[in-house]
């Protein structure tokens, strides 16, 4: 832990004391629900072992005659002591005792709540989800499951990208779970929530939250928490579309803004526009339109499109290359030469399209 490690002015102490306060913060997260029940079980297990080494220590028991005298003790059957005590003895008997029935006391408490809520199997099934979500890495996060994130989450999984969907609407919470989603129910705008789906390992959030201050929040944090996330924010007017930008978004979209020129370009240019959702359908033609990005060790840095034989090798046609400093080249010449951090705009198939992945 980082914080671990930040020295202070007041000294060892409080370094200890916060280092001590996150770890217990990130066991409650962990365990949710059943953190009472395992704290109530561990301090039951100190009780025993104090008084199991107090009794050898002030009366000189074995460890056998002080195991048994702590368990008449604490489970109160009303046996008679091993030896007699003395004052100090039976002193120790009594805090024992009471700190014993407080305990099994708190340990009754805690699985009566679990039982009335009826919480017992969506806790481990929680728990078993959230195991899931801690094993992920270089994930898409999506907060906000309703007409445009559901959209967006089940286009993502059609490409076999994990994600992880984090919403508070409970109706929206069982359709995930009918969906089989990867899913943290809660507020987006909660810190604790996108620490829980990983966003320190993510490579990109999506906030549609319908909310615009939401949206703007959660960028804000996001940002914060990992500086190298891509975010994409949803917007509801193209004013408020500065405020996402500074709030650290990388892009910011307006839904009915994207919906209302499709459906021009679907009017004005029909062959185009069903050209477009070709390459995005999985279904109907075997054709993609991906993108490449050409990292430092690629084979391809420093050779021209004919030298790479992507068309030879691949049946695939570059159509634009992206350059590290955001200008695009459409239809690129065969002399062009490709660097490291180019991004290839690429159409061809599935097939190939994976065959070329495996090769770089």
């Amino acid at each position: 832990m980082g914080i671990c490690k930040v020295k202070t002015a007041y000294g060892t102490r409080l370094r200890g004391k916060v280092c001590g306060q996150v770890r217990m913060a990130q066991l409650r997260r962990r365990y949710g629900s059943l953190f009472p029940l395992i704290m109530g079980l561990v301090s039951l297990v100190l009780v025993f072992a104090g008084g199991v080494v107090a009794y050898m220590q002030i009366e000189g028991w074995s460890f056998l005659e002080s195991f048994y005298m702590v368990l008449i003790a604490l489970s109160t059957v009303g046996f008679e002591e091993v030896h007699p005590l003395s004052d100090r003895g039976m002193a120790m008997t009594s805090i024992l005792i009471i700190l014993g029935v407080g305990n099994f006391a708190f340990l009754i408490g805690s699985v009566t709540q679990i039982l009335v809520e009826g919480r017992i199997q969506a806790v481990w099934g929680r728990h078993r989800v959230q195991k899931t979500i801690d094993k992920l890495s270089d994930h898409i996060i999506v907060c906000g499951y309703g007409r445009i994130g559901g959209i967006a989450a089940q286009e993502i999984l059609r490409e076999g990208i994990p994600i992880v969907v984090i919403e508070n609407d409970p109706e929206l919470v069982t359709s995930m779970e009918d969906d089989e989603v990867l899913f943290i129910a809660g507020d987006a705008t909660n810190d604790e929530n996108l620490i829980k789906a990983g966003i320190d390992r993510a490579r990109a959030l999506i906030t549609a939250v319908s909310q615009e201050a939401s949206n703007v929040y959660v960028a804000l944090m996001a940002r914060q928490m990992n500086p190298d996330l891509y975010i994409v924010a949803r917007a509801d007017r193209e004013s408020h579309i500065p405020r996402l930008e500074r709030a650290g978004a990388d892009r910011v979209l307006l839904p009915h803004v994207l919906g209302g020129v499709r459906m021009a370009q679907s009017v004005l240019r029909p062959a185009v526009t069903n050209f477009l959702e070709l390459t995005q359908s999985k279904e109907e033609l075997d054709l993609n339109m991906e993108e490449l990005f050409i990292r430092p060790d690629c084979a391809l840095v420093g050779k021209n499109l004919v030298q790479s034989q992507l068309r030879q090798l691949y049946n695939i046609i570059v159509i634009a290359i992206k350059k590290a400093d955001g200008q695009m080249i459409f239809n690129p010449s065969a002399e062009t030469v490709l660097h490291a951090e180019d991004t290839l705009i690429l159409v061809g198939d599935k097939e190939n399209m994976t065959e070329l992945r495996q090769g770089m």
